[in-house]
């Protein structure tokens, strides 16, 4: 049999070293602080199930609300000035939004004449967005209530989070 030579053991012993090391630096704490008297609860938690992104503006109001919504019942049409991030915590939404001819739901150019209408139910534990100035409604279509958590980023100060629509004729609805 073989025996290992010089160089063998000196590049088994350095090994030994580095992975001695590294399990000690991963062992320790690495310094960081425990919270004091700071607790946090997670309301909500929801995979993300669409496109796009939501850009932040400096001096708005960020508004988070939950939102119960009875079997049968809709948001009516509406946008939001900055967006909204939604999480559905319980039940399930179909939303419909509705894009002027020349915009799909991803900001890409459409041919069609009238508009169109992009219909997506969430269920419990998916999340999605709400383009600013997208125009949408949402109806409970389960046989629960369903509970929404959302944020809306870039609202005006003190102003409203929301804006009421009239309905734009694309939808089935």
């Amino acid at each position: 049999m073989k025996r290992p030579g010089r160089r063998g053991i000196r590049l088994a012993v350095i090994s030994l070293g580095f992975a001695g090391l590294f399990a000690a630096f991963n062992a320790l704490p690495g310094g960081a602080t425990a919270p004091v008297n700071f607790a946090s609860t997670i309301l909500g938690r929801g995979t993300y199930m669409s496109h796009g992104s939501l850009p932040l503006k400096h001096g708005l109001d960020v508004v988070f609300v939950k939102t119960i919504v009875a079997p049968g019942g809709s948001s009516g049409w509406h946008s939001h000035p900055g967006g909204a991030i939604v999480v559905i915590q319980q039940g399930q939404m179909t939303v419909y939004s509705s894009f002027a001819k020349g915009d799909d739901e991803r900001g890409q150019n459409r041919s069609d004449e009238d508009g169109s209408c992009v219909v997506t139910t969430y269920t419990a534990g998916q999340s999605f967005i709400e383009r600013i100035g997208e125009l949408v409604l949402a109806v409970n279509t389960g046989s629960i209530d369903t509970i929404i958590l959302a944020t809306f980023p870039g609202v005006p100060v003190g102003g409203s989070a929301r804006i009421d629509k009239p309905n734009p004729g694309t939808c089935p609805i």
